[in-house]
């Protein structure tokens, strides 16, 4: 059985991105230290790549990036780190959560290296754990919304009353339609206040939990005629909020029943789980929620009246918040406070019927909250797109990429772009979302059905008016994201030369005879006819050969060096072009080595996007750092700029040539 350094959990609300997302983060920062990892994700469809006891037992340390139950107590007593799963999206935070890991098993050296500010005592904080049982209801929830909000739209394709059998536009099958997706539609709280108590007391608040839900949906009956309670009267639900109230209070009064009946008989157990839980369970629970229903409806009806009140208030400000609040984490906690309250306003819309003030208002504030999701993906399309060179080739793929998810309503193809410049990329979000919202509210536009994308297209009322508003806010958001990289792009390209003058009286303190440098590049270092799958595969090449030539002492070191280097900012320049440098002890003299891969090096980030064909790799001894190095960097940078130079060892396939040029520009 195959043993790993740290195994990891991951998983999200909906199951969708974030997950795996989070899973390729870890990966790829494990293989950065050197460490083997086996990531377990919980995802929508289920758990994949699931953990044995044995890779458990055998593993060094456990990260758990979650927002949803994981069933983290099969790793009690081993060294983890928990976090929500927002934490672990990028390779560099992932990073630090396995130092944090690691360094949590005790080891002094470890704990000195982790980063300080990540220094936190390896216990969750009451706000995650309450979001991680939150969110666990809600990512259970959202599959039963989905399926029967889409079949609930679909059913109107036949006609807005065609599930009526007094109607002229009445249709059996459409009605068969309607009464499948409101099932599934009305067990949206229940399932939802039953997850969030299964991920407090595990299975047996399942039952309470459900019966929460329903105690939510349906209020406390009253005999209408004597005022007082009555089985066979009607009640006034408090839905959505009642069923989180509900999820929570009956997953706490079953931690509280296992601390009262501790002291029973172990062979009791059994009695426990199937008559004990249940039965006080549920009358406990029953009796709070029936208790509490007068209060919660009062606060459910405050909170509708509120969300009116933005309404009434005008599009812009309505829109505003919900085009703000979808854009802000892109799938995260915020994000799906915004997503959640549209489903609920939704549930009520279809249940209130079609042609009410009810249907209208939350048909028309579903819409608005899917165009603010469907377009931060959306606008990294557009900008990619229009702006090509002044991204990478990895973003360009990924920019493609997110027309598909934009168009499907799966908002999180944007957060890689986010990250790597939060500011002013997430304010640009927020604006072109803000629009479409906006003027989707503004057009009147409404869709009873809650995710999909333009897939759902068909049921939306004013279809092509939802679809210009998106449009709107796509376009203006990517061409200010475009107008920020070119900026950026041309910051960075006067950059390097500009800090010649600067660096260049440090060099000259000790700079090297011309004579030596001259002889930087040997003939027996350039390697022409090379072909790498990666920017790392060129990387750990160029650290061997350093070995074999006697210029350093251990590859690993060397490597080590250039990659902490690409960590702080890639080397990859313009038109083919890289300059990656190493500065380790494990280097014995400063040298050059040119590596060439005439079909490109893909997935190396470059100013221009295009693949790197010729990296000139510097090898400087740790001692030389800020010496021979920045006069070397200078030098190499220089040259670049001189196009006969850039087409000389480009086009040249003799190994002398291109050693010649380049050694004549370190002079």
């Amino acid at each position: 059985m195959a043993k790993f350094d740290i195994i990891a959990a991951t998983g999200c609300p909906t199951g969708i991105a974030h997950t795996f997302m989070a899973k390729e983060a870890l990966e790829k920062a494990a293989a950065e230290r050197g460490l083997t990892i086996k990531v377990e994700t919980h995802g929508q469809v289920g758990v994949e790549n699931e953990l044995t006891k044995s890779e458990i037992a055998g593993a060094k340390a456990v990260v758990v990036a979650a927002d949803k139950d994981v069933q983290a107590e099969r790793f009690a007593g081993k060294p983890m780190v928990s976090v929500g799963v927002s934490k672990a999206l990028s390779v560099e935070a992932a990073g630090k959560l396995i130092d944090r890991a690691l360094a949590a098993k005790g080891d002094d050296t470890v704990a000195a290296a982790a980063d300080v500010e990540d220094e936190v005592e390896e216990k969750e904080s009451i706000g995650h754990v309450i979001y991680k049982h939150l969110m666990n209801g809600v990512s259970h929830m959202l599959v039963f919304v989905v399926a029967g909000g889409v079949l609930t739209a679909i059913s109107f394709l036949w006609g807005i009353t065609s599930f009526d059998s007094t109607a002229s536009d009445y249709n059996s099958f459409a009605a068969m339609l309607k009464i499948i997706g409101g099932i599934a539609m009305n067990l949206m709280v229940p399932v939802l206040s039953a997850y969030i108590a299964e991920s407090i007391g595990k299975r047996p608040a399942l039952v309470p939990g459900f019966v929460a839900g329903m105690i939510a949906i349906q209020g406390l009956p009253v005999n209408a005629e004597t005022g007082m309670i009555d089985a066979g009267g009607t009640g006034v639900g408090f839905g959505f909020l009642g069923g989180i109230v509900g999820g929570f209070l009956a997953g706490y009064v079953i931690l509280l029943l296992e601390k009262v009946f501790a002291g029973l008989p172990k062979n009791l157990d059994g009695l426990k789980a199937i008559f004990l839980y249940p039965l006080f369970s549920t009358a406990i629970v029953g009796l709070v929620m029936l208790g509490i229903s007068g209060p919660m409806a009062a606060i459910n009806t405050a909170m509708m009246d509120f969300l009116k009140g933005l309404s009434a208030s005008g599009a812009v400000v309505l829109g505003l918040a919900i085009g703000c609040m979808c854009a802000f984490d892109m799938g995260g906690p915020v994000n799906k406070a915004a997503y959640v309250t549209g489903t609920a306003m939704l549930t009520e819309a279809l249940a209130a019927g079609v042609g009410t003030d009810t249907y209208n208002f939350g048909t028309n504030f579903m819409a608005a909250v899917s165009a603010a999701c469907i377009v931060p993906p959306l606008i990294t399309t557009f900008a990619v797109v229009v702006g090509k060179k002044y991204f990478s080739q990895e973003d360009h793929d990924a920019g493609v990429v997110n027309l598909i998810l934009g168009c499907t309503h799966i908002t999180e193809g944007a957060i890689p772009f986010m990250t790597k410049n939060i500011w002013p990329v997430m304010p640009i979000m927020m604006l072109g979302s803000s629009i479409a919202s906006i003027l989707t509210i503004m057009f009147n536009v409404h869709d009873p059905a809650p995710h999909g994308g333009f897939l759902v297209l068909p049921v939306v009322e004013n279809g092509p008016l939802w679809v210009l508003a998106i449009f709107i806010g796509a376009v203006v958001g990517g061409i200010l994201f475009v107008a920020f990289k070119k900026y950026d792009f041309e910051k960075n390209q006067k950059a390097a030369p500009a800090a010649k003058p600067v660096e260049a009286p440090k060099a000259a303190a000790v700079e090297a005879p011309k004579a030596e440098a001259a002889d930087f590049v040997k003939v027996e270092n350039v390697f022409v006819a090379e072909d790498f799958a990666s920017r790392d595969e060129a990387l750990s090449f160029v650290s061997n050969q350093a070995v074999k030539a006697g210029i350093a002492s251990d590859a690993d070191a060397v490597l080590n060096a250039f990659l902490a280097r690409e960590a702080e900012g890639t080397t990859g320049m313009m038109e083919g072009f890289a300059i990656p440098h190493a500065k380790s002890d494990a280097i014995t003299e400063a040298a050059v080595i040119v590596v060439k891969d005439e079909s490109g090096v893909t997935g190396w980030d470059t100013m221009d996007g295009a693949p790197v064909n010729v990296a000139i790799a510097l090898l400087i001894p740790g001692a030389q750092a800020g010496t021979t190095h920045l006069k070397i960097l200078s030098k190499v940078a220089e040259a670049l700029m001189d196009e006969d130079f850039r087409a000389t060892v480009k086009g040249s396939t003799d190994a002398a040539e291109i050693a010649k040029t380049i050694n004549a520009r370190l002079v």
